[in-house]
């Protein structure tokens, strides 16, 4: 009788075209099959001579070495019965789970939901107190509010950008549970606002975005149907916003670079929905529309450049963005837009904000105080120094300590920049591009 012996190098040169992989790749795993089989073997005569099974464990990613100093009735279900009458046999794979003390878990579960109820209550307070003394035309405000709107819709508005400002503060901390939370609450502030306003603003948009964006950092797949409606909600809202081809936004600041990192997150949650829906098409369709625009993420060379003349690193970046990489151009516009805010006193993005909701136009019985902070956005805008300090001394006598407290505290989570929401690095971003590429691959090759 004859045997025919292949060897792995053989086999990985014959297997790998077929299987569209590398000879490496395929002669890794033949090796780890061999060394599992031999592996099987020496345990199949331990056990024929000694009656000693081998198992295999499966551990947590988490698991953590540590000596088996218990007693068996500690680790073991039924102690009483022998292993094999339960069931297990030479070989078998066991899944083994680390299980928290209930108690110890539940008061940790309890703890966290007290904190982030402590932190709405706390955020709703300080904003509450903001757009009370919003209202106060006699006292200083704290924060502008863009449109002038009625009293319970321009309290709903400053809760709601409150909110979702303490939200994507808690986002850059990545603290995404905390951060879901808020972004929820703002969202429900959002609701009371109205369609006409949401659709001139592209603040709605962008909280739908964040939110998604939580649910896939959290790995929330209870939410997909959930996320897929805040998705089409986004890309509707940016539609009525920007315009169909962007022509508004286009109107306004001249380019849409600096917005295209709003439609390359949008498009990439998409094509990863789609991946997990089972979509590979759709997902590979707006994962192109992500390479599209990948020319977003910033070049350190460049970056740098407009760093040795003294711009910041976000003015470098968003720079870059609304003038397509050019770092001459790059450099004029930064220069220009902060000779524009310093001459006009921030007159300049009043204007802006009154073009885009009135499609170019510049209504003459609107003043030019309107409080904007940049097209097609409202922000929550700190007031200067002297502001704050005089609506702190009106406003001493009737809150209480924790009320300031609050208020500092909601302060302190509002951007310095209008378009912080805009500064994104794309690192999670283009991590999520590699991992879905990967994916799409593998299921092409498998196909």
């Amino acid at each position: 009788r004859y045997k025919i012996i292949f060897s792995v190098p053989d086999l990985s040169e014959q297997y790998a075209p077929l299987l569209g992989l590398s000879v490496s790749e395929v002669g890794g795993a033949l090796e780890l099959i061999r060394a599992q089989a031999v592996n099987r073997g020496k345990g199949n005569q331990t056990f024929r001579e000694t009656n000693v099974a081998s198992l295999e464990l499966l551990l947590p990613r988490d698991s953590k070495k540590t000596k088996l100093d218990v007693c068996a009735q500690e680790v073991v279900d039924s102690a009483e019965q022998r292993l094999d009458e339960q069931g297990v046999r030479n070989h078998s794979k066991m899944m083994v789970l680390r299980v928290s003390d209930s108690e110890q878990q539940q008061e940790q579960e309890e703890e966290r939901k007290n904190n982030q109820n402590q932190s709405l209550q706390r955020t709703q307070k300080g904003f509450q107190i903001l757009s009370e003394r919003a209202e106060d035309l006699d006292s200083q405000p704290f924060l502008e509010i863009a449109l002038i709107v009625a009293t319970l819709v321009s309290q709903a508005l400053i809760l709601a950008m409150g909110f979702h400002e303490k939200g994507r503060s808690l986002m850059k901390r990545r603290q995404f549970d905390d951060a879901l939370c808020h972004l929820l609450q703002a969202d429900q502030q959002f609701s009371k606002c109205g369609s006409t306003l949401l659709g001139s603003v592209d603040n709605f948009a962008v909280l739908q975005l964040d939110i998604v964006w939580c649910y896939r950092a959290l790995e929330a797949l209870s939410c997909l149907d959930d996320g897929r409606a805040r998705l089409q909600r986004a890309e509707q809202s940016f539609v009525q916003c920007y315009g169909e081809q962007q022509q508004r936004l286009r109107m306004i600041k001249g380019s849409t670079g600096r917005e295209e990192v709003l439609f390359l997150r949008l498009y990439l949650l998409q094509s990863l929905l789609a991946y997990i829906d089972g979509n590979d098409a759709q997902a590979r369709q707006q994962l192109s529309k992500v390479r599209a625009l990948q020319e977003l993420s910033p070049d350190t060379e460049k970056m740098e450049q407009l760093m040795t003349l003294g711009f910041t690193e976000r003015e470098a970046r968003l720079g870059l963005r609304a003038c397509e990489g050019d770092v001459q151009e790059a450099a004029l516009h930064i220069s220009k837009q902060e000779t524009g805010e310093r001459e006009t006193d921030g007159d300049v993005q009043a204007a802006a904000q009154l073009l885009l909701e009135n499609q170019g136009e510049l209504p003459p019985d609107l003043s030019q105080d309107s409080g904007s902070s940049g097209p097609g956005r409202q922000e929550p805008v700190p007031s200067s120094s002297t502001t704050t300090s005089s609506s702190s001394t009106s406003s001493s006598s009737t809150n209480s300590p924790e009320d300031e407290a609050a208020v500092s505290e909601v302060l302190g989570d509002i951007s310095r920049h209008e378009e912080d929401y805009l500064d994104l690095t794309l690192e999670e971003e283009s991590e999520l591009i590699v991992t879905l590429q990967s994916y799409l691959s593998r299921s092409t090759q498998t196909v």
